[in-house]
């Protein structure tokens, strides 16, 4: 996997104690990072919902600087599954 995934699966391990389903962080052109009642890892499995950014959006959301929501409703962040999940993992990014 690429170091923009090594770190974020570091920074999301910190921000997201406990995840009930099973999400997936889709990052452009560098990978992906799984999240679910295990923890955080670097993966390309299956999921509840699939969450796809780019590397740029993806670290200002993971910084603070954007908010997952308005992300999504600007188009920077596509949501595939479940909307529920995705609202869940957006509260845990705070």
């Amino acid at each position: 996997m690429s170091a923009v995934i090594d770190t974020a699966v570091v920074a999301l391990t910190k921000k997201v104690q406990t995840f009930n389903g099973v999400a997936k962080f889709v990052v452009k052109g560098e990978g992906a990072i799984m999240i679910d009642e295990t923890g955080v890892r670097a993966g390309d499995e299956d999921a509840d919902v699939t969450l796809t950014a780019s590397a740029e959006v993806f670290q200002a959301i993971l910084e603070g600087d954007m908010n997952p929501t308005t992300a999504f409703m600007t188009g920077r962040l596509s949501v595939d599954g479940s909307m529920g999940l995705a609202m869940k993992l957006a509260s845990a990014l705070g």
